[in-house]
């Protein structure tokens, strides 16, 4: 199953370690992050739920960028 989700990330740099964070986390088959649209698109598992893993994607981004958001 593939998704788009609405993102909110400050720079290109941001965008792309979110990128890198959202493709570390279970259940993520890819993810691709696109500062100029401020979208990211997720293609997830699929045993995967998608609600319960973009938790985890979001926790994982903010790791790395802790002003970053998405919404799903």
């Amino acid at each position: 199953m593939k998704k788009t989700y609405k993102i909110d990330v400050d720079c290109a740099n941001c965008a792309n370690k979110m990128e890198v964070a959202a493709n570390k986390t279970d259940g993520v088959k890819e993810a691709t992050v696109n500062f100029m649209t401020l979208k990211m698109k997720v293609e997830f598992e699929d045993d995967a739920d998608p609600q319960t893993v973009m938790q985890e994607v979001l926790k994982n981004c903010k790791k790395v960028e802790d002003d970053c958001e998405i919404f799903f």
